[in-house]
């Protein structure tokens, strides 16, 4: 499987000639190669993680794929066919298993509702947590696609929150809202957090690719 780290947090998965996007939205560059897509992972209705826009891209290319969100993502995007998944649900879809995690975003402020989040682990492999700090419960990850920057966020956090995971190999995301002064400083805090538990750090930029 390869993993393409788009912006912002954008992630796509290639397996067996397939694709499953997750949380295209409106800090990454419109999504124009989406044939062949199975699936789009929406782990919550913020403008940053989809666009209908973005959607409706993928969907002219792959009018099948299936779209997975939780049941707020399904409210606020009641035109589309959001098929609601929750903590503890598992599908299968083309060449991917997806298996979901978690409950809520993190909280901003108290002045902003707190929104349904799900964190998303496929084959087995990768693990994001959309803007949550979700740990995956019995899951050695292998992956761990870690949030850089975000309103809801500090790096200490973020820190413990990689110890916690304790990836073989991590790599950052969520990260349009930083300077490259702080991409280069949230590199350094997550890569030391993974290297705790002898895991490897990938800075990938927009556009770079691991096979995982």
């Amino acid at each position: 499987m390869r993993l393409t780290k788009l912006e912002h947090a954008a992630l796509l998965l290639e397996d067996s000639g397939r694709k499953l996007f997750i949380d295209p939205g409106s800090f990454t560059t419109a999504i124009t190669e989406g044939a062949q897509c199975v699936a789009i992972v929406i782990t919550h209705e913020h403008p940053d993680h989809w666009t209908p826009e973005q959607i409706d891209r993928i969907l002219s290319k792959s009018p099948d794929a299936r779209i997975f969100g939780p049941a707020g993502v399904a409210a606020a995007a009641s035109n589309l066919p959001i098929e609601v998944v929750k903590a503890g649900d598992e599908v299968e879809v083309g060449p991917f298993t997806l298996r979901f995690f978690g409950e809520k975003h993190n909280v901003i402020h108290e002045s902003i509702p707190v929104v349904d989040n799900v964190g998303v682990l496929v084959n087995g492999t990768l693990f994001y947590g959309g803007d949550s700090y979700t740990v995956p419960e019995d899951v050695d990850v292998d992956v761990h696609a870690v949030p850089a920057g975000a309103p809801w966020l500090k790096i200490g956090d973020v820190m413990d929150y990689v110890l916690e995971v304790k990836p073989k190999r991590s790599f950052p995301t969520h990260e349009m809202t930083l300077a490259k002064a702080g991409k280069d400083m949230s590199n350094t805090r997550i890569k030391w957090a993974t290297e705790q538990n002898d895991g490897e750090f990938f800075p990938l930029m927009p556009g770079d690719s691991l096979d995982i």
